[in-house]
């Protein structure tokens, strides 16, 4: 199980990278401070995507800690993706994590 959820995350990032979602420049330290859902008050979903889900989630698993048992990640990307270009593409890798998640709860 770990594997593959080391593999959808990676699969997620180069996703971000190839649809031009991500962001080369680093976020700065005050908008990770946010405590809002998806720090929605202080960056967007794909850098909430790319600063702090990809590497909570790396770090959960290599550690081996105990995942969330509910996660749906998936319906954020339909509300506030849906109108770009690739959303099919992100929304897909992002289905597919929830759904590896889901599996291992």
């Amino acid at each position: 199980m770990n594997s593959e959820l080391l593999i959808q995350l990676d699969e997620l990032e180069a996703c971000l990278k190839a649809t031009g979602l991500w962001q080369d420049e680093p976020i700065s330290a005050k908008a990770l401070t946010s405590t809002e859902p998806f720090c929605c008050d202080t960056m967007t979903f794909a850098q909430w995507l790319q600063f702090v889900f990809l590497g909570k989630m790396r770090t959960m698993v290599e550690s081996d800690e105990a995942l969330p048992e509910d996660m749906a990640i998936a319906p954020m990307a339909e509300m506030v993706l849906s109108e770009h270009l690739y959303f099919n593409a992100v929304h897909q890798c992002l289905k597919n994590l929830d759904n590896t998640i889901a599996k291992s709860a």
